[in-house]
């Protein structure tokens, strides 16, 4: 496994680890400043809707566990994608739980030698 491999998993290994624990600023750290989520049934959502809503849930709202399973990576110069199989688990305040499951495709630059998230897509459906 190559360098940038093996940064890129640290990149999704930290990130999992950053919202599992709310911790919303690093998991801000790991993304560009012009960086798109695409999500079904959902407008697009850029760096500070991300911000707005995860600073709103961290204060109070639902605690979030989950996996990647990465399936692939590829790296093409300053830019790498990967899809994974992604399943999260949110508890919310009241006990209630919401399992949701499905591939994601993201796509990563470098900037400054360190790899950062540029682009997101999932495909997480509840699971049943």
């Amino acid at each position: 496994m190559n360098t940038d491999e093996q940064q890129i998993r640290r990149l999704i290994a930290t990130w999992m680890e950053a919202s599992k624990s709310g911790d919303v600023e690093t998991v801000l750290t790991l993304m560009s400043d012009d960086v798109v989520f695409l999500r079904g049934g959902h407008a697009p959502m850029d760096k500070q809707e991300f911000a707005r809503t995860a600073r709103a849930q961290a204060d109070g709202g639902p605690q979030f566990d989950g996996a990647s399973d990465i399936r692939e990576i590829r790296i093409m110069g300053e830019w790498a994608f990967a899809w994974s199989q992604l399943s999260v688990k949110a508890t919310m305040p009241d006990g209630a739980q919401k399992q949701l499951a499905g591939p994601t495709l993201t796509i990563f630059r470098k900037l400054d030698g360190k790899w950062v998230l540029a682009r997101d897509a999932n495909m997480l459906a509840p699971v049943q």
